[in-house]
């Protein structure tokens, strides 16, 4: 028989990226929840998390995050057929991994509607598109949003459409690299935008044009701060065709290649046995993020 209270402790430790704000949470002291992840690792025999900053959960210790999303979703189930048994009262949590991109964009509308109609409180965590998955692999959360389709064990994925990104920059930016008028293969001689480590869709565009190797660039781990360097002529980037159309239609951004984007599909994963809240938000997301993406 599983001891929710320690299962409790792994979930709140591996979500909050530590002891010490898992033990705020959950009203103990770091101490206690150190004492049920130890307890925890001792009824399984090996260890649940690798100690490392933040803890990472090793493979059994995601197995057992899987079974607590599972579980905390059924039972949200249950306290909707016997209120009785919701003792606290408390609002539905959905914890859901997406990109940054889509979180500027079409996300909020989306779901807006329903969030507010069900009173859904959402948590979410911020991945690049093509890594939000290992999130799920983890257990750290109930649904995603990313480019990959293939789901996790004991997960679906539902494709939503693709994003398109178009290669953008500043007139001053373009006339400064480009006085001559704009030559594709000089790109990687000139500042891109990158938004971190895992973002490869600029070197996916300029392989695309036949440039391979390294390129200069800024990192830059914010979407609203991406469209701001390339505003002000720090880089060119690509960027959602759905959040620069008021700078396009300004001219403060301007394509590099009118005739050349990139599609990024999307992909809606969530758990098979999530229960009814988390199969009505898939419902909802199938028929809703056809408005703002590409088929």
């Amino acid at each position: 028989m599983f001891d929710y209270k320690l299962l409790s402790a792994l979930a709140a430790v591996t979500e909050q990226a530590g002891f010490e704000r898992a033990a705020q949470v959950l009203g103990l002291s770091q101490s206690a929840v150190s004492q049920r992840i130890k307890l925890l690792e001792a009824r399984v025999g090996q260890p649940v998390l690798v100690r490392a900053t933040p803890p990472v959960p090793t493979e059994i210790g995601r197995r057992l995050l899987n079974h607590v999303q599972q579980v905390r979703l059924l039972e949200r189930d249950l306290q909707g057929q016997v209120p009785a048994l919701d003792e606290e009262g408390m609002p539905q949590r959905l914890r859901i991994a997406l990109n940054a991109d889509s979180l500027a964009t079409w996300w909020a509308a989306a779901v807006g509607d329903f969030c507010t109609a069900r009173g859904v409180l959402l948590d979410l965590v911020v991945e690049d598109q093509d890594v939000g998955l290992k999130r799920m692999r983890a257990g750290e959360v109930a649904a995603c949003v990313c480019g990959s389709e293939r789901p996790v064990a004991g997960a679906r994925s539902l494709p939503l459409g693709a994003m398109r990104y178009l290669a953008l920059a500043s007139p001053g930016f373009v006339e400064r690299h480009f006085p001559d008028g704009f030559v594709a293969g000089q790109l990687a001689q000139t500042p891109a935008l990158v938004y971190g480590p895992d973002d490869l869709l600029q070197h996916r565009y300029l392989a695309e044009l036949g440039i391979e190797g390294g390129f200069l660039h800024h990192l830059c781990p914010s979407s609203e701060g991406f469209l701001r360097m390339a505003e002000h002529g720090l880089g060119w980037g690509l960027v959602p065709a759905l959040q620069a159309r008021t700078q396009l239609a300004s001219g403060t951004l301007v394509q590099l290649l009118p005739e050349r984007w990139i599609d990024v599909p999307l992909y809606w994963h969530h758990w098979r046995h999530g229960g009814q809240l988390l199969s009505d938000l898939t419902d909802h997301l199938a028929r809703q993020a056809a408005r703002w993406l590409v088929a």
